[in-house]
């Protein structure tokens, strides 16, 4: 049987770089022919931030970055297939995210914006380019997120088993494989976001590299508390999240004439990852047999 290439790429709330995955989709289940990473460098990083706010001269900036992003889309892709010597021509398609900036599925609002110019990622690799994957679900009334769901059904789904993959990056999200019922997924609180910010605010390093940080650190229970007392843990899913809701100054209300250490607040942030996570799973995925964890890997 001909193979039948597709070309994958995500860029996520770590806002860390892009992952590109080369794929042979010919049979049920993909066959992974190669991978490639291209981080973003710190100005970029920084730029990508600060359009997830309200600031001067916002779709101007927006549409310098989508092209900024879309060439280094290209050069990843230029990458990835001299590296596994496939040709441009052999692949049938790009599915390309983009980079989130706001997500708002709120029912009186529902819009999500990510950032790729996808006509010029066409030009620059004469690859048809397949992008704006969550739009379609919102304006259904869906949540348009977490996209991944879908692939770990195709990967993951047993028929016998009970799975629930947990994947861990800017927003932990859960992918919930009964084999008796319908597959869900849903966002269920930060994953490593508010860590990433709150030690690059404090540290100025852009992630706290294992845990290095939050492990000289104590929980502190009243802001764990205060933390999980957020509306958005206890809603019934589905339900989606972002930088929209869980960020620093969302963060610093909870702190408001706190005294506490920095690495007790980061430890505490770890432990907010966590507790969420595990009480999702409580909640939302009974009768669950196996968890499988997927994390983001900080380069």
């Amino acid at each position: 049987m001909k193979p039948v290439y597709y070309l994958g790429m995500m860029s996520g709330t770590s806002l860390d770089g892009v992952d590109v995955v080369l794929a042979d989709l010919r049979a049920t289940t993909p066959l992974l022919l190669g991978t490639c990473y291209c981080p973003y460098n710190d100005d970029l990083r920084e730029a990508l931030l600060l359009l997830h706010q309200p600031g001067y001269d916002e779709l101007h900036r927006a549409a310098m970055l989508s092209n900024q992003l879309s060439r280094l889309y290209a050069k990843a892709t230029a990458d990835l297939l001299e590296k596994t010597g496939v040709l441009a021509a052999q692949i049938v398609a790009i599915g390309c995210h983009g980079q989130t900036i706001r997500h708002c599925p709120e029912p009186e609002k529902r819009y999500t914006i990510q950032l790729v110019n996808a006509a010029l990622l066409a030009e620059l690799t004469g690859i048809t380019v397949v992008a704006d994957l969550r739009s379609r679900d919102i304006a259904a009334g869906g949540q348009g997120a977490p996209l991944v769901p879908a692939f770990h059904e195709a990967v993951f789904k047993s028929s016998s088993r009970h799975r629930v993959i947990v994947n861990i990056g800017g927003i932990a999200n859960i992918t919930n494989l009964d084999p008796y019922h319908a597959i869900t997924g849903f966002d269920c609180g930060p994953g490593n976001s508010l860590m990433d910010a709150w030690c690059l605010q404090h540290t100025g390093r852009n992630y706290d590299q294992n845990g290095q940080w939050a492990a000289t650190g104590r929980v502190i229970p009243d802001l764990l508390d205060a933390l999980l007392s957020a509306p958005f843990f206890a809603q019934i899913p589905p339900k989606s999240t972002g930088r929209d809701l869980f960020n620093l100054r969302w963060l610093e209300d909870k702190l408001q004439f706190s005294e506490e250490s920095l690495e007790d607040v980061q430890a505490t942030l770890l432990q907010l990852t966590v507790i969420s996570i595990a009480q999702a799973i409580d909640m939302h995925c009974l009768g669950a047999e196996e968890v499988y964890v997927e994390l983001t890997q900080k380069v």
